[in-house]
């Protein structure tokens, strides 16, 4: 964590707590009193070609099912707002053509056929946060963004974006393709947790931008310097004009509907008095 956080951030925060995925206790050290968990880790491997290994894949469902464990055991309320991916949603096989909402899960056998190990990893974690944070009675909330893209796009985490775009082509052919700015990522979880007191409960897909056209899709590699990922083999992925557009079928409803009340809320809370 030190290596990771300068000098003058490290003492900016009022406590820093470290612990690793893979041990139960500390984690449950580090959880002790907290009122809720945010349980945004994932697992990368910088120096690798993918940026994540099947290996990875199963290290993360460990890890979360020892988060939601430690936050039964420690916390001082029983509640996570979980970070998924939008992977988790998107790949399967029969119906292609369905829009992809809250009630899709990713199909694990066709994530490992094609080594779509992020993908397999994000389904198989937020499944067994789901099976642990029932047995256990967490109140457990998960959020499951597209493709992180920095504010200054087209400034990107690279490492990050290679795995997320394995199969790349095919979910801009499917038009499912969809990016959301990290800060908007952090501002939906601080929503998602101040609804969890108004019901607010189960998965949220969110994004703000779906890939649907040929200059998007090269503005996309350019920004992450991956030419010709997406639009390599052209004819075969986006057989159309460059101003034509791709259907989407990816659905954000249930997480608009959210921060739009959130807002509601914020405008109704009367003013400090002077």
């Amino acid at each position: 964590m030190k290596e990771l956080i300068k000098g003058e951030e490290m003492k900016l925060l009022e406590s820093v707590v470290v612990a690793k995925m893979g041990n139960l206790d500390s984690l449950c050290e580090a959880f002790r009193g907290c009122h809720a968990i945010f349980h945004t880790s994932s697992f990368i491997d910088p120096h690798g070609v993918s940026g994540y290994t099947e290996r990875m894949a199963f290290l993360e469902t460990e890890g979360a099912k020892n988060v939601i464990e430690a936050c039964a055991r420690s916390a001082y309320v029983k509640r996570c707002v979980f970070t998924s991916s939008l992977l988790a949603s998107i790949w399967y096989g029969n119906n292609s053509d369905r829009v992809v909402d809250e009630g899709c899960w990713s199909d694990e056998e066709l994530c490992r056929e094609n080594k779509l190990w992020l993908a397999l990893g994000k389904t198989t974690a937020e499944k067994a946060a789901w099976g642990k944070s029932r047995e256990l009675k967490v109140n457990l909330v998960t959020v499951c963004p597209g493709l992180l893209m920095a504010p200054s796009f087209p400034n990107a985490h690279t490492e990050t974006s290679l795995p997320y775009l394995k199969g790349g082509q095919v979910m801009l052919k499917r038009g499912i393709l969809a990016t959301e700015d990290s800060e908007k990522v952090a501002d939906i979880h601080i929503h998602v947790y101040e609804a969890m007191d108004y019901g607010a409960s189960g998965r949220y897909l969110c994004f703000d931008r779906v890939v649907r056209r040929l200059d998007e899709a090269i503005q996309l590699e350019n920004g992450l310097k991956m030419q010709g990922l997406l639009t390599g083999a052209r004819e075969e992925v986006l057989p159309l004009e460059e101003a034509d557009e791709i259907p989407s079928r990816l659905s954000n409803s249930k997480v608009a509907k959210l921060v739009s009340r959130a807002s509601q809320r914020l405008s109704c809370k009367p003013l400090p008095n002077p």
